[in-house]
C-alpha cells in the first residue's frame, strides 16, 4: 500500500506567493517535493539536488579535505542496507541534508513494494475494478450506457502489472543515481562499529566504513510449518502477482490485506475464493463494523465461502492429476474438521522480517522473532537494552509498521536525527489503505482500542458515523455502498482514529492522517472548507457531526461574522 503526495517546498510556496525571481505562480520542479515514490517515480526529469543541499554536502567534503569521503574521515556519512522504498525515501533525504550516501541492495532496487508487492498489485486491481464495473449490467444501465460482454486477456494483465513494475524499479534507480547517491551490488553485513562488508557471491568482498548505517532489509511472505511451495499451485503473493494463472477455485489462507486484494482480483477475473481463517471473524484487522459491512459488500454477493476458526494444517501442491489438498484443524482444539480440495491456494499469512545475516551478533543485537530491535527513534538496541551508536532500523525489518510508506517515514524521521534534528514518528498518524472495490482505509485505533485505552487511562470516547450514500459525488457515481467513521475525545476533541469503506477511501483517509499528525482537534478542523460536489465531503459531515464538550477550546481563531 502506498500512496504518493506532492507538497511544496518553502522556496516553491515563496514563488507562489510572488517572492523572490520566479514569476508569482510558477514553481520550479525542483522545488516539488515528493512523499512515498516521490517525484522520481513518475519520471519527472529534473533530479538535482536543491542548492543547500549542494552547499551543505561541498561545505562537508570540505571539511575532510577529501571531496570522494564522507565527513570525519568515513567512506560515507550514511550507508542504508536494503533499497526498497524505505531505504529509498531515506537515501532521497540524506541526499537534501548534504550526506554523502550509498545504498546497498543484493536484489533489485525497489524491494517487495515495487516488485513484487504494492505497485504491481495495484496495476492487477486497476484491471479487477474495471472488470467489475463493465460486468455490472445494472450499474451499467442506471448510468445509462450499454456494454457487450467484458473479457480480458490474462497475459496481457500480467504483462501490465510487470511493466509497470520495471518503468517504476528503473526511474528509482535513475532517480538516486542522478543524485549522487551510490548503489553498491551484493548483500550487506555489519561486521563491527559502523563498518560494512558487501558483495555477491563468487565475487570478493568489499568493506565501508559510515558514519551512521541504516538497516532496511524489509520483509518476505511468511509460509506456516505444513505448508509445501511449489509456486505453480501453492504460492504466496510473490508469485500471485505474475498471474501465471487463472485458477477456477483458490483457497486464500489469510484475509488480510493481501488475502482480500487479491480475492477482488480473483473474482473479477472469474474464480471462486475460499478464505480460510485461523480467527473467528475475517478481516482482524480491520475495525469491527467496518469488517462486518465489508463482509457483506466486499464477500457474500461475491463467488466467495469462507472457513474461520482454522488452520491450514497440511497443503500439499496439485500432482499426479490430483488437486491441491488442504487438511483443516480447528484453531482451538487442533482436531481435524476437513480436508478441501481445490485448484489452487495462495498463502497470505502475512509477511517475515529478513533479517539473516546481517551480523547483528557483531555489535550484540539479538532479534526477537526475527525483527530487529529499535526504540521510539528506531535506533536498533543491543541484547542488554542499550541504544547501538550510529545504527538504525527501518521498515518491514524492525516490525512496528509493515507498511511501505511507514518506512519511508521512518528512514525520513532518523535523517533528520542524523543531521542533527530529534525527530520522533508518531505512527498513530500513518495510514493504511486495502484497494479492494469498494476500497477500506484507515488511521489511528479501532473503536475497540479506543475504549480499552479510554478505560484504562480515564477519558470517554464519542463516535460518529457518516454514510456515502448521503454524498452528492457518490451518489453521481452510483457508488453510495460505505460508510465513514471517526472515534475521538469528546473532552478535547483530540481524534483518536478515522475508518473509511467506500469510493476512493483510499485518497479520502489522508485528511484524517494529517489531522492526527499535526495535532488538529475537531473544533478546529470542521471549520475546513470542502469543494462541492466532491467525496471529500465524506469527511466534512463526519467533522462536522462531532460534538465536543462545552468549554473546550480552539487552537485556531473561530470565525468572526462580519
Amino acid at each position: 500500500m502506498y500512496s504518493t503526495a506532492i507538497s511544496l517546498s518553502a522556496a516553491a510556496a515563496a514563488a507562489v506567493a510572488g517572492g523572490g525571481a520566479t514569476r508569482p505562480g510558477a514553481i520550479r520542479p525542483a522545488e516539488l517535493r515528493f512523499c512515498g515514490l516521490r517525484r522520481e517515480a513518475l519520471g519527472i526529469r529534473s533530479l538535482r539536488a536543491p542548492p543547500q543541499a549542494a552547499a551543505r554536502r561541498k561545505a562537508a567534503a570540505a571539511a575532510t579535505g577529501n571531496g570522494a569521503a564522507g565527513s570525519g574521515g568515513f567512506d560515507y556519512d550514511l550507508v542504508i542496507i536494503g533499497a526498497g522504498v524505505g531505504g529509498h525515501g531515506a537515501a532521497l533525504h540524506a541526499v537534501e541534508k548534504g550526506l554523502k550516501t550509498a545504498i546497498i541492495e543484493g536484489d533489485v532496487v525497489g524491494g517487495t513494494c515495487v516488485n513484487r508487492g504494492c505497485v504491481p498489485s495495484k496495476a492487477l486491481l486497476a484491471v479487477s475494478g474495471r472488470m467489475r464495473e463493465l460486468q455490472d449490467e445494472h450499474h451499467m444501465k442506471s448510468l445509462g450506457l450499454q456494454v457487450s460482454s467484458a473479457g480480458y486477456d490474462r497475459q496481457s494483465v500480467a504483462d501490465h502489472a510487470n511493466n509497470l513494475a520495471s518503468k517504476i524499479r528503473s526511474n528509482l534507480t535513475n532517480s538516486m543515481k542522478a543524485l549522487g547517491v551510490d548503489i553498491l551490488t551484493g548483500f550487506g553485513t555489519i561486521v563491527g562499529k559502523q563498518k560494512v562488508r558487501y558483495g555477491k557471491v563468487g565475487f570478493p568482498d568489499n568493506e565501508i566504513t559510515a558514519r551512521n548505517i541504516i538497516i532496511a532489509t524489509g520483509s518476505v511472505p511468511f509460509v506456516p510449518k505444513g505448508i509445501e511451495i511449489d509456486g505453480k499451485t501453492v504460492f504466496t503473493s510473490d508469485h500471485a502477482l505474475k498471474l501465471e494463472t487463472v485458477p477456477d477455485w483458490i483457497a486464500i489462507v489469510g484475509s488480510g490485506y493481501i488475502g482480500l486484494e487479491f480475492s477482488d482480483v480473483y473474482t473479477a477475473l472469474g474464480s471462486e475464493v475460499t478464505f480460510v481463517e485461523a480467527l473467528d471473524q475475517l478481516m482482524p484487522g480491520f475495525d469491527p463494523e467496518i469488517a462486518k459491512l465489508a463482509q457483506r459488500i466486499l464477500i457474500n454477493p461475491r463467488k466467495i465461502d469462507y472457513h474461520t476458526g482454522v488452520f491450514a494444517s497440511k497443503i500439499t501442491p496439485a500432482k499426479d492429476g490430483k488437486p491441491v489438498l488442504i487438511e483443516l484443524i480447528d484453531a482451538k482444539t487442533k482436531e481435524h474438521k476437513e480436508t478441501l480440495e481445490v485448484d489452487a491456494a495462495l498463502i497470505a499469512t502475512g509477511r517475515a522480517p529478513y533479517t539473516k545475516g546481517l551480523g547483528l551478533e557483531n555489535v550484540n543485537v539479538v532479534t526477537q522473532r526475527g525483527f530487529v530491535p529499535v526504540d521510539e527513534r528506531m535506533q536498533v538496541t543491543d541484547a542488554d537494552g542499550n541504544a547501538v551508536p550510529n545504527l538504525y532500523c527501518i521498515g518491514d525489518a524492525n516490525g512496528k509498521l509493515m507498511l511501505a510508506h511507514a518506512a519511508s517515514a521512518q528512514g525520513i524521521s532518523v535523517v533528520e536525527q542524523i543531521s542533527g534534528k530529534d525527530h520522533i514518528l508518531n505512527h498513530l498518524s500513518i495510514p493504511a489503505a486495502c484497494f479492494t472495490h469498494p476500497e477500506i482505509s484507515m488511521v489511528g485505533l479501532t473503536e475497540p482500542q479506543a475504549r480499552e485505552k479510554g478505560d484504562k487511562e480515564g477519558f470517554e470516547i464519542s463516535v460518529v458515523k457518516t454514510s456515502f450514500k448521503a454524498n452528492t459525488k457518490a451518489l453521481a457515481e452510483n457508488e453510495g455502498d460505505g460508510l465513514a467513521k471517526m472515534i475521538y475525545r469528546p473532552d478535547t476533541g483530540e481524534i483518536l482514529g478515522v475508518h473509511i469503506l467506500g469510493l476512493h477511501a483510499a485518497d479520502l483517509i489522508h485528511e484524517a492522517s494529517n489531522a492526527i499528525a499535526l495535532g488538529t482537534r475537531v473544533q478546529d478542523i470542521k471549520f475546513a472548507v470542502h469543494a462541492h460536489p466532491t467525496l471529500s465531503e465524506v469527511l466534512d459531515e463526519l467533522f462536522k457531526a462531532a460534538k465536543v464538550n462545552s468549554g473546550v477550546s480552539h487552537s485556531v481563531n473561530e470565525p468572526v461574522a462580519a
